[in-house]
């Protein structure tokens, strides 16, 4: 097999195996080629024992498929961190934290407990601990006492943790009672109880889409923004936020543009705002109606109060 062809064979393995499903025309829209390769590709799967379905128009590959654990256990990078990585790791600076997130993830391929040490001190450690064990055994969980920043309540979640975020900082997870996927924030968790049942709906476990400002959206929603950003402005977004630099494009000797789509405009905004001057919302109406009403309520209190 010629090396182009594994390669591609890799990288499509790859989003299989993701917690994100895609039709056919979405994976040949990403690996920039057609339909038809796609279907040769996965019929090369199938040849080789994969176990390959289709659920509507979505395809994904059997759990039950040769090696997929070890697949799905060292294949399990964010995007941003991915691209890091090409950065060539040692030539980062060692005060920088994504960094030290990839040197985590690299040694949690061979223990996930002890990274969860590492990274997370204090209370949380013990619902992290938990989390990665029902997880490893695909067991259902109680969330006791979850207190809700959009409801403002406290009460106790039934789910099926299946994903965490950098840094074990929040977990997605599934909510039969909703028939929805979650984001939960791990510090808003008093305690984390494994229970005996095993995953029911696994089939539906589904990531949101999370944005290059590390904002996530559970329904998937993206919208368009584009800004105009200084050197300076450039600079910092790109080393707060190193996915970044793939949306952007230099168009003058100090100038960049960023066309990209966020979840929200709670990240973007905040960056916004602490570079104002540096910065300029092109052909972004909504961002700019948020950032007005965000000026609006927060902004102005505070300089009244």
């Amino acid at each position: 097999m010629d090396q182009p062809k594994l390669e591609r064979l890799l990288h499509l393995m790859m989003l299989l195996t993701a917690n994100t499903r895609y039709t056919v025309d979405e994976l040949a829209e990403r690996m920039e080629t057609s339909p038809r390769s796609i279907y040769r590709y996965l019929d090369t799967f199938k040849a080789a024992g994969f176990a390959i379905y289709k659920e509507g128009s979505h395809i994904r590959m059997g759990k039950e498929s040769p090696f997929f654990k070890d697949i799905s256990q060292l294949i399990h990078f964010s995007k941003e961190e991915a691209y890091m990585i090409h950065q060539v790791i040692e030539t980062i600076d060692n005060n920088n934290l994504i960094k030290q997130n990839l040197k985590r993830k690299l040694a949690s391929v061979y223990n996930s407990k002890i990274i969860a040490d590492s990274v997370i001190k204090g209370r949380d450690a013990d619902n992290i601990r938990n989390l990665i064990d029902a997880h490893e055994q695909k067991r259902m969980v109680i969330l006791h006492n979850y207190s809700s920043a959009h409801g403002q309540t406290i009460t106790d979640r039934y789910v099926e943790p299946f994903a965490f975020t950098t840094n074990y900082v929040e977990i997605w997870c599934y909510e039969p009672d909703s028939q929805r996927n979650k984001l939960f924030r791990i510090s808003r968790i008093e305690s984390v109880e494994v229970t005996t049942t095993t995953w029911k709906y696994e089939e539906s476990h589904l990531e949101g889409f999370t944005d290059i400002f590390r904002m996530s959206s559970y329904k998937g929603d993206k919208f368009p923004i584009t800004l105009q950003l200084t050197r300076r402005a450039y600079n910092l977004l790109i080393e707060e936020y190193p996915l970044a630099e793939q949306d952007t494009q230099q168009i003058s000797p100090d100038h960049w543009l960023l066309k990209t789509q966020v979840s929200n405009f709670i990240g973007v905004t905040r960056f916004v705002l602490g570079l104002a001057a540096d910065i300029q919302l092109i052909d972004s109406p909504e961002l700019k109606e948020y950032i007005k009403k965000y000026a609006s309520k927060y902004i102005n209190s505070l300089i009244q109060a």
